[in-house]
């Protein structure tokens, strides 16, 4: 049953691939027709736009579908996360240098720096994992790979 699963996956798989290209190609054709009506022959086709705007839902539902299932965008995923992460160390880093020297009323022993902290000390170590995701691959779940850790009986 798994494999019958799996060949048919695999079918639709080309199908979205098939269905994407041949969106893209089309979409690569009128977008450079509408071009040539407008401006060269001054009568604009009123169909292009529309169709196009269509192709280009297709590609992009259909197209991403088929990206999925390679999970291609895994890589692309990691690389945006890695992006979030930087971004919360650079930014949370200059949040907590601003508001370093100012206190919280409530709390007036505690830098409001300090409850920013969190922000770039968790960019690190998000984006720490994101390294380790992509050179070692997803890593095994400590509860379940480390016998003793095992739940109660």
């Amino acid at each position: 049953m798994a494999a019958l699963f799996r060949r048919t996956m695999d079918y639709l798989y080309l199908v979205c691939v098939v269905v994407g290209c041949v969106a893209l190609v089309l979409i690569s054709a009128i977008i450079p027709y509408a071009v040539f009506t407008r401006y060269v022959l001054n009568s604009a086709a009123s169909w292009p736009e529309p169709m196009a705007i269509l192709l280009t839902i297709v590609l992009t539902f259909i197209g991403a579908a088929a990206g999925y299932r390679l999970r291609l965008l895994d890589l692309v995923v990691q690389l945006l996360m890695a992006l979030i992460a930087v971004f919360m160390i650079v930014w949370g880093e200059r949040l907590v240098e601003v508001t370093w020297h100012n206190t919280i009323a409530d709390f007036p022993f505690l830098s409001v720096g300090v409850t920013y902290l969190p922000i770039p000390v968790g960019g690190v170590c998000l984006l720490l994992f994101i390294v380790e995701r992509i050179f070692l691959g997803i890593p095994p779940d400590p509860i379940t790979h480390h016998p003793e850790a095992a739940p109660f009986d």
